[in-house]
């Protein structure tokens, strides 16, 4: 019996299959990127026909790789990057679909906001969202500049429910992916229909929300045929790819926390109920496991921005990584191992610290490069440092909301194959960091909601608790923190020169929130 996972993640699709255990077993994995719409600003539209091509693609590659029959895999499920929406028309085909950071909602925003100025905060109070990611903006936008989409519009959900609608026919949506639409009660874990009533929006297009882990149905005929799963094989009900990899991680109790390195790199606390920061400046969403929300902090492009600097700068390194059988990262890792702790000076201006009420970052650039000491691996490691950087000032601020503490942090994601960088975040934080052997922990997540959906596991929880396993532990060098605290504080005023770049109009800025 195995459980296939299927991620729909914003730098790739993979889908992953796994054993009871939680072993995983296989993996068909697809870069993708999303592309702006022409004459659009700030755009970031989904390909739903080319992105299901991919998405199937990764299924019929992992059934391959396994060597099982696709009869074996009793549950299938989704996670996906948060935010994004797909609607469709009354007869389930989609119409339209944005990717997660799409912004191209800057008028609508600040119409709202300017009409309405307290609304924002009044949503916030019920949803733990500003507008900066939400659903009801890109409505309004579809609603003016795209009539004769709007007015077809019969259903909506999020890109993890579209995976799953996709395979079963059955549009739903469950309460951790939904949450982030900000057309949602934290507490009530359920759409409020009303906020998009208030904004002069269809109130009567959101579909029933069921929790993570329960079965809707199972792989249609059609789906059958494109992807090879059985018919039999039953659909669950998934999740947000944070919240289910925070499944995956174990992070199932009020007061842990956790980082997940990718492409974005995201940092959450578990919190009981659905408390929001009076400033708006944390978000907080519905966790998978019912009656717990996670505060998080979210650093724009983390990963990204490795993959950028990998495939702009480094071809030499990825060649001579092919020619000895290793990743490129590790090639590039063992380089950066070289150049001490500051990686000489250098500082990357990418993600801003995380401000949900007013989200915008400063122009993308490499700050006090020397002409004597600057090479491809100090920078590589002035990136991995300044992901680590940012995303220990953005913990310590939820930390601080939540009034938490914790000596440990579950680290996961594509960033934490990397050695060095998992010390550099232990020592940036001065923190123990714990590394899951199953790395792909979004995935694994998705195997233990596959798996109570089919009654393996008696809850999320249990199957977290007894399936997690960890593979190493970095410690913190107390020298190295006190280092990194004196850049940290640096970075800060030299980010926020470059902030102000962005407000004289001399830089653009990398993402800006709508309405700023």
């Amino acid at each position: 019996m195995y459980f296939m996972s299927i991620d729909a993640g914003t730098g790739s699709v993979r889908a992953v299959i796994f054993d009871t255990l939680g072993n995983q077993v296989a993996i068909g994995q697809r870069e993708w990127m999303h592309v702006s719409e022409e004459g659009v600003a700030n755009s970031m539209g989904f390909d739903y026909e080319k992105n299901w091509a991919l998405s199937v693609t990764c299924i019929k590659e992992a059934i391959f790789k396994a060597g099982i029959e696709s009869s074996e895999i009793v549950a299938v499920t989704a996670s996906s990057m948060r935010e994004g929406i797909v609607l469709y028309d009354r007869d389930g085909k989609e119409l339209f679909a944005l990717a997660n950071v799409d912004a191209r909602a800057m008028k609508e925003v600040a119409d709202v906001n300017r009409d309405m100025p307290e609304l924002e905060k009044e949503f916030y109070d019920i949803s733990g969202q500003t507008f900066a990611l939400g659903a009801l903006p890109r409505l309004m936008w579809v609603q003016r500049n795209r009539p004769h989409i709007y007015e077809k519009v019969a259903f909506i959900n999020m890109i993890s429910d579209w995976v799953l609608t996709r395979l079963s026919g059955i549009i739903a949506a469950e309460p951790s992916n939904a949450g982030t639409s900000g057309v949602f009660s934290l507490e009530k874990r359920q759409f409020e229909p009303l906020m998009a009533k208030k904004l002069g929006l269809k109130d009567d297009i959101f579909p029933e929300v069921v929790e993570s882990g329960t079965a809707i149905g199972q792989v249609s005929q059609k789906a059958s045929d494109e992807t090879g799963l059985h018919v039999r094989t039953k659909v669950i009900m998934g999740g947000g790819d944070v919240q289910l990899g925070s499944a995956g991680l174990g992070v199932v109790e009020a007061g842990q926390c956790a980082i997940l390195g990718g492409t974005f790199w995201q940092q959450i606390v578990n919190i009981e109920g659905a408390k929001v920061d009076p400033n708006m400046n944390i978000r907080v969403n519905p966790h998978v496991v019912k009656g717990l929300s996670q505060a998080e902090g979210i650093t724009f492009f983390s990963g990204m921005a490795m993959r950028w600097f990998r495939d702009t700068f480094c071809e030499m390194e990825k060649l001579e990584a092919s020619k000895r059988g290793i990743d490129p990262y590790a090639y590039l890792e063992e380089l950066a191992r070289s150049v001490p702790l500051g990686s000489y000076g250098i500082m990357p201006i990418f993600s801003d610290v995380m401000k949900y009420s007013k989200w915008y970052h400063a122009a993308p650039s490499f700050i006090n490069l020397s002409l004597e000491t600057t090479s491809k691996a100090a920078m590589f490691r002035s990136l991995e440092e300044n992901a680590a950087i940012v995303s220990m000032l953005n913990l310590n601020a939820i930390l601080d909301f939540t009034k938490t503490q914790t000596d440990t942090i579950t680290f996961a994601g594509g960033a934490s194959k990397g050695a060095l960088w998992s010390q550099i975040l232990s020592d940036v934080t001065c923190k123990r960091i714990r590394i899951p052997k199953v790395t792909e922990a979004t995935a694994l997540g998705g195997a233990f909601v596959a798996g109570v959906g089919v009654g393996e596991y008696s809850s999320i929880s249990e199957a977290a608790q007894n399936l997690v396993q960890w593979d190493k532990t970095y410690e913190p060098n107390r020298d190295n923190y006190t280092k990194y605290q004196e850049i940290a504080q640096q970075w800060q005023e030299v980010y926020s020169a470059q902030l102000e770049l962005v407000n004289r109009n001399l830089t653009s800025s990398m993402w800006k929130a709508p309405g700023l």
